[in-house]
């Protein structure tokens, strides 16, 4: 049978618990706690400090690199009191750090992408983009990827590498939005009278906005009619009533000869840079 025998047992146990080693433990233990402690007050202090002057998501990242970093000195120094030597520990920590960069290659690129991306601020939580063919909401812009919250209700993750070498689309960084009515009437409509009832309609409507000024464009000619193009303006939160307040409009002023319907060959709304409908 294997092992120690009973007496040399119990004379390293009685070793290890002698009140030397235990002074030793315990001033270990103080120095990392303490460390701790400060590291935490510290980490509050910068995040406050620098709350005005940054976004919430570089005030997380400063706070994290500032808490791991005075936590990682703790705990140096919490070693260096119990006599081990750290740089026995530094070059273990170098080889499993070099192996580690190896098998996660993927992980430290969208690590990097991911400060680029907060650097950058090309959107912010809460704004609405368009990113790998999907529309939502920033919930999280995190170190590894963004979540997205779609208008049906999902949760979609994006690594931060995708982002950064694809395009983005930020529906939200600007205060008011553009809204494209595309029509289709008969050649011999009087163009000049569809405008102005248009125009009209926008001008009585109190979400479309009069600056900037509606646009009315004659877009071609198809084999079925003329393509226009009649654009107005709103404001973010009023983008989705303003588009089908204007499109209601429209319709009665087809269904009570305001525009002649019999000639009206077609009438759609697009707008090719969303699908959150």
């Amino acid at each position: 049978m294997l092992g120690f025998p009973l007496q040399s047992t119990s004379f390293f146990v009685s070793d290890l618990l002698s009140w030397e080693n235990l002074i030793v433990l315990a001033k270990s233990l103080f120095v990392l706690g303490l460390g701790l402690i400060i590291a935490k007050l510290f980490t509050e202090a910068i995040g406050s400090a620098i709350k005005r002057r940054s976004s919430p998501q570089q005030n997380m990242v400063v706070r994290r690199i500032s808490y791991y970093t005075l936590a990682a000195l703790a705990a140096a120094s919490a070693l260096t009191e119990l006599g081990i030597d750290l740089s026995v520990l530094l070059g273990a920590a170098g080889l499993f750090t070099v192996a580690l960069g190896f098998a996660s290659r993927t992980s430290a690129s969208n690590l990097i992408s991911g400060l680029f991306l907060i650097g950058e601020q090309s959107f912010v939580v809460s704004d609405i983009i368009i990113c790998d063919g999907h529309t939502g909401e920033v919930i999280s812009i995190d170190l590894l990827s963004v979540k997205l919250k779609t208008f049906d209700n999902r949760y979609v993750r994006v690594p931060n590498e995708k982002l950064l070498s694809s395009s983005i689309v930020n529906l939200s960084r600007f205060p008011i939005r553009r809204a494209d009515l595309h029509l289709r009437v008969d050649y011999d409509e009087n163009l000049e009278e569809i405008k102005d009832v248009l125009i009209s309609l926008s001008n009585r409507n109190p979400v479309c906005l009069a600056e900037p000024e509606p646009l009315f464009l004659i877009k071609g000619f198809g084999e079925y009619g003329v393509d226009i193009q009649f654009s107005i303006w709103t404001t973010q939160t009023n983008y989705i009533t303003a588009r089908n307040q204007i499109q209601a409009e429209i319709t009665k002023a087809f269904a009570d000869g305001t525009i002649p319907l019999p000639k009206l060959h077609k009438l759609v709304v697009s707008d090719p840079l969303e699908n959150d409908a």
